[in-house]
């Protein structure tokens, strides 16, 4: 419990003045309404068992909607992530989909004697480098196509076209055969202890690269390493940079360009890239290097932007099923043909909602990973 009264009082919970505007604006909230995050707040700042007791601290997305609506400026998704954490060690645990398969995936990466055979995505025509200033974390992607094989989301070309990206810009990345999972969904899931074996094993093998900047194509691994790593295991002594951030100033620059295709585009979002990482206009601008004029934006964007639904696999139900219709519903309202976004879990979660029997065949859309459109046109 000392734990939540310290992030009561870091988060500014108490500063909350009952308004509702985190639970008005809540996706969760919209298609469920027994959740509500004023609730967890309320339950916190009391300081008793029922923060943890209580089980819709599992179904909230931590999309950081609500912080951007608080006029109090309560930090929902820390403090979330701490009543997790303490609800964790009391044995309380999220309903995880997929049988958990993930979270077991997870906490076998930890060990130690582990050897993994995780490079066999990379083709010939891809170049890299046993040391290089530039290291590519690859993240879990490679593992998701064995995963959702059904949904055809090919998410292991989100990793080649990666490689091809930087190549294009003078990089040959050093990529690691003994990477781990960044440990992303166990910290959401409570699970501090193995997502601290897992930060600690990536730090370790990371200082061993000799590598002073880690780019990542993943919003999850890209905010755990710049963000949650340093507050669980320390200061780190390398820049942690997303792709598209690394992208966008070489097309600035003119050193990277592209062919110009004319299919109207709109992009999702994610909540890890945009309001964790307030990286909004690096995607936007890469897609109009591509696209011009024929990329429209979404209504509600940017920091406004609504979640792909689930988070952490975990709670994928029938309340996540509808914010993914809204959601898709709104891409097509733009009049795209594609909906681009910067996450391989929002493309699964999006394919997977369209997979659905009774889905609206209105609401249907293309969904490509933003890695591999920029890749498909590039200029050769």
């Amino acid at each position: 419990m000392k734990e939540l009264i310290e992030a009561v009082r870091l988060t500014g919970a108490r500063l909350c003045l009952d308004c509702g505007k985190c639970t008005a604006v809540c996706p969760v909230a919209r298609a469920n309404g027994s959740f509500s995050p004023r609730k967890i707040v309320a339950n916190a700042v009391a300081g008793d068992e029922n923060a943890m007791k209580d089980e819709t601290i599992w179904h909230c997305l931590t999309c950081k909607l609500c912080s951007e609506r608080c006029p109090s400026d309560v930090d929902y998704v820390d403090l979330t992530k701490v009543v997790r954490i303490d609800a964790y060690k009391e044995g309380k645990e999220a309903y995880c989909s997929h049988g958990s398969a993930f979270q077991l995936l997870m906490r076998i990466m930890t060990s130690p004697e582990l050897k993994q055979q995780r490079m066999g995505w990379l083709t010939p025509n891809l170049r890299i480098s046993e040391k290089s200033d530039y290291l590519y974390f690859v993240g879990c992607i490679p593992y998701f196509d064995a995963f959702f094989e059904k949904l055809d989301v090919n998410t292991s070309e989100i990793a080649r076209s990666t490689v091809r990206l930087l190549n294009a810009i003078g990089i040959e990345p050093v990529v690691m055969p003994d990477e781990r999972c960044c440990g992303h969904d166990l910290l959401w899931a409570g699970d501090a202890e193995n997502f601290k074996m897992l930060a600690r094993h990536n730090v370790e093998k990371l200082k061993a690269t000799g590598a002073t900047k880690i780019v990542t194509a993943c919003p999850e691994c890209a905010t755990t390493l710049k963000i949650y790593y340093p507050e669980f295991v320390g200061a780190l002594p390398f820049e942690v940079v997303h792709l598209s951030e690394l992208l966008d100033k070489h097309v600035r620059s003119g050193e990277l360009k592209f062919e110009r295709d004319d299919r109207q585009v709109t992009f999702q979002d994610p909540c890890r890239l945009g309001r964790f990482l307030e990286v909004y206009d690096q995607p936007r601008n890469l897609l109009r290097a591509v696209y011009g004029d024929s990329f429209k934006d979404m209504r509600r964007s940017r920091n406004a932007s609504i979640c792909c639904g689930t988070s952490g696999w975990m709670n994928c139900g029938i309340h996540s099923k509808a914010i993914q219709t809204g959601r898709l519903g709104e891409a097509r309202k733009t009049g795209s043909k594609v909906l681009a976004t910067a996450c391989a879990k929002c493309k699964i979660h999006f394919k997977c909602a369209m997979n659905d029997t009774g889905f609206p065949e209105e609401s249907k859309i293309q969904v490509e990973d933003l890695a591999v459109l920029l890749a498909s046109s590039l200029r050769q």
